[in-house]
């Protein structure tokens, strides 16, 4: 076992006591609600929320981007917190957005999408109320334990890699709520399944989800697009990588995917990892960078995630990148053929039946 683990081990160990602490509150938090003495507002209009149990990198945003794609021909409002957001209070992203003003996943759907609203607000009643009468449908982007609001239909997500493996509530691991919790969801999304899933594996993550009779279990997996330049309007497939220094750049919860891939073109990765949600800093890019020019190949890339090309866009970092071969690799969500066809059903009849008129 390395050094770094051991140590790991053992501050999950001393941890452990504040885990306890902390499930002990979210499980009388959700009794509270669950007995009606806490209590959920209800709105008169399509609610689906995105959410999982972990902090970070379960694929919420690739996932969020799906229904906006599946349900183009509503009037969506997307409605998030803004994780990392240097403001307060209800915001609507418009032209002078930056990642500092609303974070960088709102950011990534207001420059995707052109007809959708995105907002943010920590208050999501407040930011439902400023939303619902001009909109059809709100999704509620991270917002599985804010049960001030009560959806209408839960979305809940889990890493397939994830499930069947211990894991402990905050702070000695990343779970931030408790498993039981998913009882609430209609549909358990396993994202970042394996191509071809095979159907022992498919059999295995129900077994271990435990669905309730009207709870879906379905699968997921990640597509990669084209690499994608920072500035120019400049696009080349990974095929076209093969064999090149990749110098990777990540402040995501999860990059291991993203590594997995990027494997399949070149075996000499050197990755910068930083937290996710990470500001990065002037410093931060100039090592990157130095690291990047002492790089020993021709033959050359720096590779970063589509959230992480939100923040690096900001003041200042321009300069330093523009005239570097520096990209963006976009993904997208998919369902396997069956899980997708019972998943676009339900969700278009969800809200097709809960449409009012206006």
């Amino acid at each position: 076992m390395k050094h770094d683990d051991m140590l790991l081990n053992y501050l999950r160990l001393l941890l452990l006591p504040f885990s306890l602490i902390y499930g002990l509150a979210i499980t009388l938090r959700k009794k509270l609600y669950d007995w009606g003495i806490m209590s959920s507002v209800k709105f008169d209009l399509p609610i689906i929320c995105v959410g999982n149990l972990a902090v970070g990198g379960s694929g919420k945003t690739p996932t969020t981007e799906y229904l906006i794609r599946l349900l183009t021909n509503n009037k969506i409002a997307v409605l998030s917190r803004g994780y990392g957001r240097k403001t307060k209070g209800f915001i609507i992203a418009d032209g002078n957005a930056t990642a500092e003003t609303i974070g960088d996943e709102p950011l990534q759907y207001y420059h995707k999408f052109e007809d959708i609203t995105v907002a943010v607000c920590e208050d999501r009643i407040k930011g439902i109320e400023n939303l619902k009468e001009n909109h059809d449908l709100i999704i509620l982007d991270d917002a599985y334990q804010h049960r001030a609001v009560r959806a209408g239909l839960n979305i809940l997500l889990f890493e397939f890699r994830k499930l069947g493996t211990l894991q402990f509530l905050l702070p000695a691991g990343n779970l931030r709520d408790v498993f039981s919790s998913r009882k609430r969801a209609d549909v358990l999304l396993v994202t970042k399944s394996p191509v071809p899933l095979l159907h022992v594996a498919q059999q295995a993550s129900i077994n271990e989800l435990q669905p309730n009779e009207n709870q879906k279990v379905l699968h997921s997996y990640l597509k990669y697009g084209e690499l994608r330049h920072l500035y120019h309007d400049d696009s080349r497939s990974l095929d076209s990588i093969k064999d090149y220094e990749i110098f990777l750049l990540t402040g995501i919860a999860n990059p291991a995917p993203l590594i997995e891939e990027l494997e399949k073109y070149s075996k000499t990765i050197k990755h910068e990892e930083f937290p996710d949600h990470y500001a990065f800093k002037i410093d931060d890019i100039k090592k990157f960078l130095s690291s990047f020019d002492a790089g020993t190949k021709k033959e050359k890339i720096i590779i970063t995630t589509e959230k992480d090309s939100k923040r690096l866009k900001a003041a200042g970092f321009k300069d330093l990148l523009v005239n570097l071969p520096v990209y963006f690799l976009p993904i997208e969500v998919d369902l396997f053929e069956e899980d997708k066809i019972t998943f676009d059903e339900l969700i278009l009849n969800y809200v097709k039946s809960n449409r009012r008129n206006r």
